[in-house]
């Protein structure tokens, strides 16, 4: 495996004709953290500013591309060239590449998911969980509610027609993708759309990214009762996707795990009004006294 820098200090991580961007910040030999976004999220909705915060130099935070999102390798547009498990072992290989034993796992959402199996397939490389507005991998969790209905209607209606070539429409599109997704505290348009030329003008194939984590085979389930990490999940009383027995369920069946419930952001990466909670209560979980 090889390590070259590019721009904006990002690296690219080869393995077997596999390209995985990342970027670091934060001091060599500090604990690291590996932060995971979720289903055809790259690493731009991990925002520098919270990076910052979470940092607070104290600590070596990674965030990196999903397959098929940002620098990384694109598959064609319905035909992703890797299954549910090869996403679900990216983390270990980053790890590897960057000669890091352990790590703190931050997962929102799909990303989630993908923490805890790596928790469970290989806990000697997790220092701890933080689980954000994701469910259960697998396990007896009992019956959990459904998405709410404007959520669940983007599964089934139609797909607009985008002209992927034409860049304003791709960042409206992307915009739009996120407003079902919102909670009672609003849809943030300014900042959702900042977010958006961000990834559009970074990545290889926004096509790709918007559809094919969702096509990929689904990675293996695992039981979350087998973590054995101190484990935090946030779960927002608002998230229209998960709602919040989902989190509720996590934080029952993984012995030792910790609930803080949010109130107003949907279901995403804790946007800026829960800062002033999600970083504090991160900072007690990943560098205790």
């Amino acid at each position: 495996m090889t390590i070259n820098r590019t721009r904006r200090d990002i690296e690219i991580l080869e393995f077997g004709g596999t390209e995985l961007a990342i970027q670091r910040s934060g001091p060599d030999g500090a604990p690291a953290v590996l932060l995971i976004a979720g289903g055809g999220q790259s690493m731009d909705w991990w925002t520098t500013e919270f990076i910052d915060r979470l940092g607070a130099g104290a600590l070596h935070v990674i965030r990196y591309d999903h397959r098929d999102t940002g620098q990384s390798s694109a598959s064609l547009l319905g035909q992703p060239d890797y299954t549910g498990d090869d996403i679900a072992t990216d983390p270990i290989r980053i790890l590897d590449a960057l000669g890091i034993e352990q790590a703190h796992l931050v997962g929102m959402s799909m990303g989630g998911g993908i923490a805890q199996t790596v928790a469970v397939r290989t806990p000697e490389r997790v220092r701890s969980l933080t689980l954000i507005e994701t469910s259960p991998a697998g396990g007896d969790h009992g019956p959990l509610p459904p998405p709410a209905p404007a959520v669940a209607a983007t599964w089934t209606e139609p797909q607009p027609e985008i002209d992927w070539a034409d860049e304003s429409a791709v960042i409206q599109y992307r915009v739009d993708v996120e407003r079902p997704y919102a909670g009672s505290h609003g849809f943030d348009e300014a900042r959702m759309r900042t977010l958006a030329v961000l990834e559009v003008r970074r990545s290889r194939n926004m096509a790709s990214s918007m559809a094919n984590h969702f096509l990929a085979e689904p990675r293996t389930p695992v039981d979350p009762a087998e973590i054995q990490v101190p484990t935090l999940v946030f779960h927002s009383a608002d998230d229209p996707m998960f709602p919040l027995p989902h989190g509720q369920a996590l934080a029952r069946m993984i012995e030792g795990a910790r609930l803080v419930r949010l109130d107003g952001p949907g279901h995403e990466i804790p946007p800026p009004t829960a800062w002033n909670v999600v970083v504090p209560e991160l900072h007690n979980h990943l560098l205790p006294t």
